[in-house]
């Protein structure tokens, strides 16, 4: 028996998007994963590190994840229900998880890191990662790239300006805090949406996608949407991915 979008949209609308757990997906979504395999790399270097500082880390779980974390481990995050849950999830294996509002200026010292990381952040501020970062350390991250699920959000809202995220600008900005790239790859992966109450989810969750998105306020497009799914399948679209690895000189900070 089919579902109505009451039903659907009523569902996603109220289930928890606290951290960043997409297992509520599962069966009514799909995205293809970037070939490089961030949470494989990330351990690699976190079983090397020393003093490690993930940003903007969500619920905690990516470095919950992984088997072997740095004797000092710190992660910030901003959004109350997500600090709460990273705290429950990262105190247990001995990491502090501090309170930030993800702007400048970094609550820590000059120097004090070996590797700062961060999956998909909001926006990087790159001269304070190279401030916290001690000679030799390094920057490594997963981020959004450009033009991420453009299909969806031009569905619900109209065309928009989709650039602003190209590893070539994160390079540029990298380089002039004084960090030298040494990896930088770029990705476009398939997304399918096989109901509309996966795309409410979704958009609940990943809130930059369509700004100020709320179930009521977009209903006539959602409801056309869920007409659309019904009558021709899954809804396509392309996340848009990049990795980006940066060191810091073993000399003075620029």
């Amino acid at each position: 028996m089919r579902r109505t979008y009451d039903d659907l949209a009523h569902e996603a609308g109220t289930v928890s998007v606290d951290g960043w757990d997409f297992s509520w997906l599962n069966g009514r979504a799909s995205e293809e994963r970037p070939s490089w395999g961030y949470a494989r790399l990330l351990g690699d270097r976190m079983a090397r590190a020393r003093a490690a500082l993930d940003l903007q880390t969500g619920g905690g779980e990516i470095l919950a994840g992984l088997p072997t974390l740095p004797p000092i481990t710190v992660a910030t995050e901003s959004w109350p229900p997500n600090l709460a849950l990273a705290a429950a999830r990262l105190r247990p294996r001995g990491a502090w998880v501090v309170a930030d509002d993800d702007e400048p200026r970094l609550p820590f010292g000059n120097g004090v890191f070996d590797l700062v990381t961060s999956r998909h952040p909001v926006a990087t501020w790159w001269a304070e990662i190279a401030r916290v970062l001690r000679p030799g350390g390094t920057y490594f991250s997963q981020q959004v790239g450009p033009w991420s699920v453009a299909e969806l959000t031009e569905f619900i809202i109209g065309p928009h300006d989709g650039t602003g995220r190209e590893p070539d600008r994160a390079q540029e900005a990298a380089e002039s805090a004084g960090l030298e790239v040494v990896d930088l790859r770029y990705e476009r992966l398939r997304m399918e949406f096989h109901d509309i109450g996966a795309v409410i989810y979704f958009l609940r969750k990943v809130i930059w996608i369509v700004p100020g998105f709320s179930v009521e306020r977009h209903e006539d497009r959602l409801r056309e949407l869920h007409d659309r799914i019904e009558a021709e399948g899954p809804f396509v679209a392309h996340s848009s991915r990049f990795l980006i690895e940066a060191r810091r000189p073993d000399g003075p900070a620029a």
